[in-house]
């Protein structure tokens, strides 16, 4: 009988545990800084589809992208989907905007924003898809990657 009970206890205590760690809050690793215009957040042997956007367009140009809103595509990012708008003027990326980011879990939601700034930030900075992944937020990272690319190629077609 004292196994059992005591079998009993170490069971409860450990669902117990297991609930309270879920509910936190855990920080991302934010990734450092700005990329130079040479250098790639995704490795050249890496087999990811995020290897399929586009290369960023030449910065000698003044005006990239023709001004206007670009929506992207719906991208799954495991937890959710991410969706973003990149509003172009004077040829350039002027705001992007989340329209959609994974809201169902807290854990998420928490993580998403503590990220999306960064992300936004860095696409304005590097004026293209092309970011660093955030630690901790890798899914919505790469999905958002994608949404913008495709935003991104909107406004570069004729």
């Amino acid at each position: 009988m004292r196994k059992y009970l005591l079998g009993l206890i170490i069971g409860v205590v450990f669902v117990a545990y297991s609930t309270i760690l879920r509910h936190q809050h855990s920080e991302p690793i934010i990734a450092p800084g700005t990329l130079s215009q040479n250098s790639s957040p995704i490795p050249s042997n890496s087999t990811n589809t995020v290897n399929s956007t586009p290369p960023a367009p030449s910065s000698t140009t003044t005006a990239q992208y023709k001004d206007g809103t670009y929506t992207g595509s719906v991208e799954n990012a495991y937890y959710g989907n991410v969706q973003v708008s990149a509003i172009i003027e004077n040829g350039k990326i002027s705001t992007v905007n989340f329209l959609q980011s994974p809201d169902e879990n807290p854990n998420s939601i928490y993580v998403n924003q503590q990220a999306d700034p960064y992300l936004k930030q860095e696409a304005i900075q590097a004026q293209s898809s092309r970011v660093s992944v955030v630690t901790g937020a890798t899914f919505t990272s790469n999905a958002f990657i994608q949404s913008l690319a495709n935003a991104l190629s909107q406004a570069t077609q004729s």
